[in-house]
This record gives structure tokens, C-alpha cells and sequence, in this order.
């Protein structure tokens, strides 16, 4: 702990936390349409192709990359999606993620485990 005339001389402000998922104005998620769906390559030690999809966010009209989490998927161009926060580390420009099982993007097919993540209702026995 600094002494108090240190506190005094120099003042010391508490550091600014910097939204990173800025295009979403604060908001937790926003629906977007979608522009192109496509594929792109990692970064250096990554390899597997990872589909992407180009969206315009409805209320604020900016374009944006958002990638599509999971196996296989129906997007189309027109589709309309659900974007929240969270970036791709190996992929370079993707800052946002699209939330599957709203909207037009259907759930991974027989997925048993996190679930959440992936839009599956559970399998009552």
C-alpha cells in the first residue's frame, strides 16, 4: 500500500476496462442477418477449416464476422441469427459468436454433453 502523501503527489487512477465487443452498443446479445457464410483457415498450429459468417446487425446496420460454433450448420445468406460477445482466438478478425438454437440456426444434432452451449433441449427418458 502506498503512503498517503505518495497519493497525494501522484494520484493514481484505477485503470479503464475496454469492452472489446464494442459493435454491440452494451448490449449481452443482438439479432443480425446474415450476408455470407463461408469458411476460413486458423491461425499458425490450428489446421481444421472454421465457418464463419458475415452478419449485419439489425439496429446499428454495422457488418461484422461472427463464427459458428459446433458440427454442421443451415445457415444461409438472409438467415437471421443471434450474436453475442466472444472472440475466436485463431481466427483473425472474429469477435463475436453466434448463438445456436435461436432464430434460423438450429442446434447441434445428437449432443449429449454442454448442451447449453450448442441449443439442445434435454432428452427426458
Amino acid at each position: 500500500m502506498n503512503n498517503f502523501n505518495y497519493l497525494i503527489k501522484y494520484n493514481t487512477q484505477s485503470k479503464v476496462i475496454k469492452n472489446r465487443s464494442t459493435k454491440l452498443h452494451k448490449n449481452p446479445q443482438k439479432k443480425g442477418i446474415c450476408l455470407k457464410v463461408y469458411s476460413i483457415k486458423p491461425k499458425k498450429p490450428n489446421s481444421a477449416n472454421r465457418k464463419i459468417s458475415k452478419v449485419r446487425i439489425t439496429s446499428n446496420n454495422f457488418i461484422i464476422l461472427s463464427k459458428i460454433p459446433g458440427e454442421a450448420h443451415n445457415l444461409q445468406v438472409h438467415s437471421t441469427v443471434l450474436i453475442k460477445g466472444g472472440r475466436s482466438r485463431d481466427l483473425i478478425g472474429v469477435r463475436y459468436t453466434t448463438v445456436r438454437g435461436k432464430y434460423d440456426l438450429l442446434g447441434v444434432k445428437n449432443r449429449k454433453k454442454s448442451r447449453s452451449l450448442y441449443g439442445v433441449k434435454r432428452i427426458n427418458k
